[in-house]
C-alpha cells in the first residue's frame, strides 16, 4: 500500500403439476440481460443446428424490481441498471450497509447469485441473503472471510420461496468504496413448467412417418408423431374438438371429421397410453374459432338462447364424462378458443359496424351466407363497437353481450366442474398487438366479476402469442406481469405459440432470424417469460402445430411421406439447467505479478440442491498479460461448462484518500483531529501519535518514536511502520496492523499492542512485536490472512491465534 502524495479525490459515480419424466469482463456479463443460455453443445444429429442452452434469466433486470438500500438509497437502482460503470454507493460507513432486491413476487427457481463491487483493487467481504417477506432471511452466500482483492463473486444456492435478495457489505479493505455495481438473481426453469404443444393435427396422419433419424440406420423415436415429441422432451399435449367439423367456407361436414368428438377421443387414448399430460380445448365451433371467427356449430344455431346455455352444459359435460369413462382425465380443460371478442356469435352480428369486434363481414363465409340460420338468434359475441357509447341504449347493448357471454362460459364451467373435478378450468384469450391491456383488461375485468357473480370462476388464464399479432416480447412480458399482479389467483399460461424455421429476415415485432436457430432462441425466451411471472403463476407454454404450422419438422427430402424434427426441438429437453455453475471468478494483482486462480469451482446440481466443487483448467495467460494496468479475461473448462476469470491489473490496491500528508520528520505530539492524516514513506514522528473519533490515520514506511493512540477511528492503518511505543486501539471502525496479501506490510512494535471493540475491517497480520498482542470486543474477530504474528509476550482474546 503506496500513500499518494495528494488527495484523490473521491470515487467516481458509478453510481403444474404435469412434468413426469466468453464474454470480455463484467460489461458483457452484466449485459448479458434478461436471457442468459447456459452453453450447450450444437444438435447435430437432427436437421440444421442449434446451440440449445438451459434457460436462465437474470431477474434484477425486469422493470418491476426494485432496490432499496441501507444508505445511498437515491443510487441503489443503479445497481440494477446492467451498467456495470454505475453503482448504487453507500453515504454512511462502517458495518451493516446493504442492497435489497424486491424481485415483485416469489420465485422457487432462482439458483444463481452474481455480485460486482465498484473498486476491482479492494477485498470486499459480504453475506447475500433471501427471505419470501423480507422479515426472515437465510443467508445463500457468506463470503465475510474474503481475504484477497477482486470484483465481487458468483455463488449458486436452493432456495425456493425467494422474493428478496439482500447483500450486506460485513467488511471491506481501507479505501474500498463501499457499494455495488451489479446485483444479477438468476431464475432457472421450474420442474413443473409444463412445456407441451398442441398436436390435434396428429389425427389426420395421411401415412406420413415422423423419425428422429429418419436418415440413419437406428432411425430413433417413430414412427408416430408423439413418439417422437415424447422422446425429445414433450410433456403435455392439447387436443381441440370441434362440434362437427365443417368445411370453413361452404359449411358442409367434413369428408373425414378431422379433430371431432370422435376422433379427439382415440387422440387422447394415443396421449394417455405415453403417461402425457392432456389437455382438451373446446371450440364450441364446426370450423376454426379464434378472435376473428367464433361461429356457433350448425346443431345449435338456430336455438334460443336459454336453449344455447342448456346445450353447452350438456356437450361439454358429456364429452368430459366420455374422456373420463375411457380413463384420459385431462388434466386442463379450455372452455372456448382465443375468446377475445366472445364466442357462438348469433344475431348481435347483424348490423355491427366493422370496428374492433367480430361482426358479420370477419366470421366465415358460411356464417355469412346462411346468415338466416346462423344469425337467427342471439349468442355469445362481445359487442364491443358500443364500449365507450354514451347513448343508453347501445351502453345496454354492451352490457347485455357480455351477460349472455358469461352465462355461456358459466355453462361450460359448472359442466367441466362436474364431469371431472380433478381438471383444471382454462380460459384462453388473446392481448391484441394494438388494442392492448386496455381492451384486454377490460375484458378480463368484466369476464371475472360476472363468472363471479353467477358462482364461476376458473383456474388458468391462457394467452397465444405470435410476434406478428401480439407484439414484441417485452410488450408480452409487460402484458403478463400486468395480468399477473391484477388477478393473483390465477395461473397463466402461453397456450399457443410458434416462430418459423425458414423464410428470411424475422417475424414482424420479433429479433429472431427465421431459422433453425432462431426458432430454437425465439420458442426459449418464451418458456424464459412464462417461468419469470412472479409467485411462480406462469404454468406452461405449448407451441401450435409443431408438425405443420411454422413447422418445427421438415419433410426428409428423397424419403416420402417422412419427416424428421428440426434441431430446435431440443428446446423440450434441454431447457432446464441440472447444474449451475460458478460460472465467474474476480481476482486483481498488481501490476506485474502473477494471478492466482483457483483450481475449482462451486457447481449446484439442480436435482437434490447439492453444491460441490468442480476442477477447473485454466488456459494460459499471455507472459506479458499483467504488464500494465487494466482487465485479463481467462477462459477456465470443466465437466459443467466454461467459466471466465476476470483479473484486474492494478497499478496499488485501494487505500484511504489523505486529507493532510506529513513527510520528512515531526517533533512532538501529532494529533489527528480532521480528516485522514498519512504518513509518507521515510516519515519520522518523535512523539505520541492520538487519532480523534471520526479520524485516520494512515502509516506506511513510516518511524514512530511515541505511543500510537486511537479512540473511535474511521480507520488506522500501518504498514511497514516501526513503533517505539505501545499501540493502542479502540472502537475504530477499520484496523490495519501489517496485511501482506494486500502489500501492507508488517510492521514492529516495540511495546504492547491493544486493539478493542473494532466494528468494521481487521487485520492483523505478520507484525513482529516486542510485547503483548491482547484484543477483545470487537465485532470481527481480527485475522492475520496468513500471515502469523511474531509476540514477545502473551497473546490473549481475540488475537490468542494470531
Amino acid at each position: 500500500m503506496r500513500i499518494p502524495n495528494n488527495r484523490t479525490g473521491p470515487a467516481p459515480e458509478r453510481g403444474e403439476r404435469l412434468r413426469r419424466a466468453t464474454a470480455s469482463g463484467a460489461a458483457a456479463l452484466v449485459l448479458a440481460g434478461t436471457g442468459v443460455l447456459g452453453s450447450a453443445a450444437p444438435a447435430s444429429a437432427l436437421y440444421g443446428e442449434a446451440e440449445i442452452q438451459p434457460v436462465e434469466s437474470n431477474l434484477a433486470a425486469k422493470y418491476w424490481v426494485e432496490a432499496t438500500a441501507a444508505s445511498g438509497d437515491a443510487t441503489a437502482a443503479l445497481a440494477i441498471d446492467q451498467d456495470p460503470d454505475t453503482a448504487w454507493l453507500a453515504t454512511e460507513t462502517g458495518p451493516g450497509q446493504w442492497l435489497q432486491l424486491d424481485l415483485g413476487g416469489a420465485y422457487d427457481n432462482v439458483r444463481k447469485v452474481h455480485v460486482a463491487f465498484p473498486d476491482p483493487g479492494a477485498v470486499y467481504q459480504y453475506v447475500v441473503e433471501a427471505s419470501p417477506d423480507g422479515e426472515e432471511w437465510e443467508v445463500i452466500a457468506d463470503r465475510s472471510a474474503t481475504a484477497t482483492p477482486g470484483l465481487g463473486g458468483v455463488d449458486p444456492f436452493t432456495r425456493p420461496g425467494t422474493r428478496y435478495v439482500r447483500v450486506t457489505v460485513t467488511g471491506a479493505s481501507p479505501g474500498a468504496a463501499v457499494g455495488v455495481s451489479e446485483l444479477m438473481v438468476f431464475n432457472y426453469l421450474r420442474d413443473d413448467l409444463v412445456l407441451g404443444a398442441d398436436l390435434s393435427w396428429m389425427d389426420d396422419q395421411r401415412n406420413r412417418e415422423y423419425w428422429v433419424h429418419p436418415q440413419e440406420e437406428d432411425r430413433g423415436a417413430g414412427p408416430f408423431l408423439l413418439d417422437v415429441m415424447q422422446d425429445r422432451g414433450l410433456e403435455y399435449t392439447r387436443l381441440r374438438v370441434f362440434n362437427e367439423p365443417r368445411n370453413e367456407s361452404t359449411g358442409n361436414p367434413n369428408t373425414i371429421p378431422y379433430q371431432g368428438p370422435e376422433r379427439t377421443l382415440t387422440s387422447a387414448q394415443w396421449v394417455a397410453e405415453r403417461g402425457l399430460g392432456l389437455g382438451i380445448d373446446f371450440h364450441y365451433a364446426d370450423s376454426w374459432a379464434d378472435p376473428g371467427k367464433q361461429p356457433k356449430p350448425r346443431a345449435w344455431a338456430e336455438l334460443e338462447f336459454p336453449e344455447l346455455t342448456d346445450a353447452v352444459y350438456d356437450y361439454t359435460y358429456d364429452y368430459v364424462s366420455q374422456l373420463v369413462a375411457q380413463g384420459t382425465v385431462p388434466d386442463k380443460v379450455a372452455v372456448g378458443n382465443e375468446i377475445a371478442n366472445g364466442f357462438m356469435w348469433g344475431s348481435e352480428a347483424v348490423g355491427a359496424p366493422a370496428t374492433e369486434a367480430v361482426h358479420a363481414g370477419a366470421n366465415p363465409p358460411y356464417f355469412r351466407d346462411q346468415a338466416d340460420v346462423y344469425q337467427s338468434q342471439p349468442g355469445g359475441g362481445i359487442l364491443w363497437q358500443y364500449r365507450h357509447s354514451e347513448d343508453p341504449e347501445e351502453r345496454q347493448l354492451y352490457l347485455d353481450s357480455w351477460d349472455r357471454f358469461t352465462t355461456l362460459l358459466a355453462a361450460g364451467i359448472a359442466a367441466v366442474r362436474d364431469a371431472s373435478p380433478e381438471s383444471e378450468v382454462e380460459l384462453h384469450s388473446v392481448v391484441g398487438r394494438i388494442s392492448g391491456m386496455d381492451k384486454a383488461g377490460e375484458f378480463w375485468h368484466q369476464l371475472t366479476t360476472r363468472l363471479n357473480a353467477k358462482g364461476q370462476d376458473f383456474d388458468v388464464l391462457g394467452l397465444s402469442y405470435y410476434p406478428e399479432h401480439h407484439g414484441t416480447l417485452e410488450r408480452m412480458e409487460q402484458n403478463l406481469h400486468t395480468l399477473a399482479t391484477t388477478y393473483p389467483q390465477y395461473k397463466l399460461e402461453i397456450a399457443e405459440t410458434s416462430y418459423p424455421a425458414t423464410g428470411g429476415g424475422t417475424q414482424p415485432n420479433s429479433t429472431f432470424p427465421r431459422t433453425v436457430q432462431g426458432q430454437a432462441d425465439a420458442v426459449q425466451h418464451v418458456f424464459q417469460m412464462v417461468n419469470d411471472v412472479i409467485d411462480n403463476q406462469g404454468v406452461g407454454t405449448l407451441t401450435w402445430e409443431p408438425a405443420s404450422y411454422q413447422a418445427m419438422f421438415r419433410s426428409v427430402p428423397g424419403m416420402t411421406n417422412t419427416s424428421e424434427p428440426n434441431a430446435s426441438i431440443d428446446v423440450y429437453n434441454k431447457s432446464r439447467a441440472e447444474h449451475v455453475l460458478e460460472d465467474t471468478v474476480y481476482t486483481a494483482v498488481k501490476t506485474g505479478e502473477t494471478p492466482a486462480l483457483p483450481d475449482s469451482v462451486d457447481v449446484l446440481t439442480t436435482a437434490d440442491g447439492s453444491v460441490n466443487a468442480v476442477p477447473v483448467e485454466w488456459d494460459e495467460a499471455p507472459s506479458d498479460a499483467t504488464d500494465a494496468a487494466g482487465e485479463l479475461t481467462v477462459s477456465g473448462t470443466t465437466e459443467y461448462g466454461e467459466v471466465t476469470a476476470v483479473v484486474h491489473v492494478v497499478d496499488e490496491f485501494a487505500s484511504p484518500e489523505c486529507d493532510t500528508v506529513v513527510s520528512g520528520a515531526h517533533y512532538g505530539p501529532l494529533s489527528v483531529e480532521t480528516g485522514t492524516t498519512c504518513l509518507a514513506e521515510g516519515a519520522r514522528v518523535f512523539g505520541p501519535v492520538n487519532v480523534a473519533e471520526g479520524t485516520g490515520l494512515v502509516a506506511d514506511g513510516a518511524r514512530i518514536t511515541g505511543p500510537v493512540a486511537a479512540d473511535g477511528a474511521d480507520v488506522v492503518v500501518l504498514c511497514g511502520t516501526h513503533v517505539s511505543g505501545p499501540v493502542s486501539l479502540t472502537g475504530s471502525a477499520s484496523v490495519t496492523l501489517g496485511d501482506p496479501v494486500l502489500d501492507c506490510a508488517p510492521n514492529r512494535v516495540s511495546g504492547p499492542v491493544t486493539v478493542t471493540g473494532t466494528t468494521w475491517w481487521n487485520v492483523i497480520a505478520g507484525n513482529d512485536i516486542s510485547g503483548p498482542l491482547s484484543c477483545s470486543g470487537s465485532e470481527a474477530a481480527p485475522v492475520n490472512n496468513g500471515s502469523a504474528n511474531a509476540v514477545k509476550g502473551p497473546k490473549s482474546g481475540q488475537c490468542s491465534g494470531l
